[in-house]
């Protein structure tokens, strides 16, 4: 069940995926209660995830840790690499919630 807090985290999420017309959003929140809001980037150059840039905004903007995350995602499940990166910021035990394209939440994993 995904709470009250959460649950803007998928809102963002889901609100970056409609910005850029992509298939993968993410938000994060930090320890400060800051969120960040990020899609997908994937440029013959450049490839990141929506979780890995969500969670490299937090970090430049000064962010020491996590308290959770959300992806919406077709996929049901978060890349092993993207739940390292999450765990590298915010260390073991932070929730990443994910949710499916509209919202509906697929499963929870925790760093």
């Amino acid at each position: 069940m995904v709470g009250p807090e959460d649950a803007t985290l998928v809102t963002l999420a889901r609100a970056a995926c409609a910005r850029s017309g992509t298939a993968e959003g993410a938000a994060v929140r930090d320890l400060d209660g800051r969120t960040y809001a990020a899609s997908a980037v994937s440029l013959p150059s450049l490839r990141l995830s929506a979780l890995r840039l969500a969670v490299a905004m937090a970090v430049s903007s000064g962010g020491r840790g996590l308290e959770a995350a959300a992806i919406v995602s077709a996929a049901g499940a978060v890349a092993p690499d993207d739940l390292d990166t999450v765990r590298d910021v915010g260390g073991p035990g932070v929730v990443v919630h994910v949710v499916n394209p509209s919202g509906q939440p697929r499963a929870g994993e925790t760093t």
